[in-house]
């Protein structure tokens, strides 16, 4: 959910965060839902503009300007260990921008990512790498962080977040979630039970659009 997290945990930075009705433009509102046959998340820290529509089946797009931090996608409530696939263009390559399967867990309360590519920021820049794992045609690097009272599915929360980040970027392909299930639990990160799971566009201070179809191998 909040895309820049690694760089807020390492710098302590704590940010106001704006009303989600501020500044919005948008046709789905912000939240949580289901559109055809597939769950989708949209949530916004209210800076900017963004605008997200949910289309056939498991598409959808967004476009976003000068935001503060967003995250939106399609996928499944619960998420597991199922071969994501998917597909799409995005523009965020040059700018402070994710494309990721990205879902949370409860008990123990985790957020978590399997980064497919990212713009400007790496998001494991200064975490400490716990390991690697080869899945679906390139190593990713497992890192793990902390964010301490920062909002969650769970309201303001202190929680861990599990990263897998893939060093050969690329929009659109298969990820086999149990690969990095089992790779966390290798490197002693334990999830708990599965809430939502998207295949997941996020922006941080930055502008950019995205068209992303997801489904499931």
């Amino acid at each position: 959910m909040l895309g820049s997290s690694i760089l807020v945990a390492l710098t302590a930075a704590a940010g106001v965060v704006a009303s989600p009705l501020d500044l919005i433009t948008r046709s789905t509102p912000a939240g949580t839902g289901t559109n055809n046959g597939f769950f989708y998340s949209f949530w916004t820290d209210g800076a900017g503009s963004v605008t997200y529509n949910n289309g056939d089946a498991g598409s959808y797009d967004v476009t976003w300007s000068n935001v503060g931090n967003f995250v939106a996608g399609k996928g499944w409530n619960p998420g597991a260990a199922r071969v994501v696939k998917y597909n799409g263009t995005w523009s965020g390559a040059s700018v402070n921008s994710y494309l990721s399967v990205y879902g949370w867990t409860r008990n123990p309360l985790i957020e978590y990512y399997v980064v497919e590519s990212f713009g400007s920021y790496n998001p494991s820049s200064g975490a400490s790498k716990l390991g690697t794992v080869e899945s679906d045609g390139s190593t990713y690097d497992v890192y793990r962080t902390q964010r301490v009272n920062q909002p969650s599915i769970d309201g303001t929360s202190t929680f861990y977040q599990f990263w897998s980040v893939r060093q050969q970027k690329r929009v659109g392909g298969s990820v086999t979630m149990q690969n990095h299930f089992d790779a966390w639990e290798k490197a002693g990160l334990k999830l708990g039970t599965h809430n939502y799971q998207i295949l997941a566009t996020e922006g941080y201070q930055s502008s950019g659009s995205a068209k992303i179809t997801v489904e499931q191998s």
